[in-house]
């Protein structure tokens, strides 16, 4: 399978976490992107042009131990849409599912750390040499609910290192614990947060910047998000 050219093109994808949310914020404030990817169910709620569901079909269509997503992703890929359902296996009854280009993926990044469909979805991104990467929802663990954490932070921010590595920068949601995200700007340098001035980790003109605490007279206006630059 040929991969396409995204190379320079602003990409959003887009999960189900609390930080979701501000892909709406960002649509409303006339943020645009080249293409939107979804992953699993927002697939069949946002408008979107590339969906991954890593989970073989019948997974949804067979089965109903992926809870209550099992419905609307059940509608969604046994619909013909304009857009691709990337998946690991093709089915007969989902019209738009295509084989996800597992090996052309792995080729062209030289990893294959993959426990996760967003691990895949940025993979895909790598691979395919996009340039700027905005992340909503992608959060896997939840400061107020110390009981609730998910499989695949690691993954995620491992691909962020990665997309790095080629240039790409990567805008997560601020309310995100991923990449620590949330933690405020003068906790973010460990050690030097015990500081009696800490410095603070800021992103000033699209660079990390990095000041004693007391020079911001005045709380900053709070950033779209937390940009991580190659």
């Amino acid at each position: 399978m040929e991969l396409p050219d995204l190379k320079g093109k602003r990409v959003a994808i887009v999960a189900m976490g609390a930080s979701a949310g501000f892909y709406i914020t960002a649509r409303c404030n006339s943020m645009e992107y080249d293409e939107v990817w979804t992953i699993n169910a927002l697939g069949g709620v946002l408008p979107c042009d590339r969906m991954f569901m890593m989970d073989p079909p019948s997974r949804f269509l067979d089965e109903t131990v992926a809870g209550n997503q099992t419905s609307i992703v059940a509608k969604t890929i046994t619909t013909e849409q304009n857009f691709p359902i990337y998946s690991c296996t093709l089915d007969p009854r989902c019209p738009s599912v295509v084989q996800y280009p597992l090996k052309e993926v792995m080729g062209a990044t030289n990893n294959y750390y993959f426990n996760n469909t967003a691990g895949y979805a940025m993979g895909f991104a790598c691979a395919t040499g996009v340039s700027e990467l905005h992340l909503f929802g992608l959060d896997y663990s939840y400061r107020k609910n110390i009981h609730m954490a998910e499989a695949g932070r690691g993954c995620v921010e491992f691909w962020i290192g990665v997309l790095n590595t080629k240039g790409c920068a990567v805008v997560i949601s601020p309310s995100s614990p991923l990449m620590d995200t949330d933690v405020p700007p003068e906790e973010r340098l460990y050690g030097y947060h015990r500081l009696p001035d800490p410095l603070r980790l800021d992103i000033e003109d699209g660079q990390f910047s990095v000041k004693k605490n007391s020079m911001y007279q005045h709380p900053p206006e709070p950033e779209d998000g937390y940009l991580y630059k190659g």
